[in-house]
């Protein structure tokens, strides 16, 4: 084909990635979710979500191990 229309390989290939890429329709979505999960759509769930990670980026934060959460919650351990 490439040659059919006096073209060199090389442009008739680019001619095809620009064409295809001039029509391609891409979207960005804010929503952090793999899943597109909507609870994360509204923006005061956001806010929430960014000062979480700014407290925890400023050491605001705690970590809790499995045995915490079980003590706080008074799980026994079934071991």
């Amino acid at each position: 084909m490439a040659a059919s229309q006096s073209k060199s390989l090389k442009a008739f290939i680019e001619n095809l990635l620009e064409t295809k890429a001039n029509s391609l329709n891409v979207e960005v979505s804010t929503n952090p979710s793999p899943s597109g999960d909507p609870w994360f759509d509204d923006p005061k769930n956001m806010a929430s979500v960014m000062r979480g990670i700014e407290d925890a980026k400023q050491g605001r934060a705690k970590v809790y191990t499995i045995d915490d959460i079980k003590k706080l919650i008074r799980l026994k351990s079934f071991q």
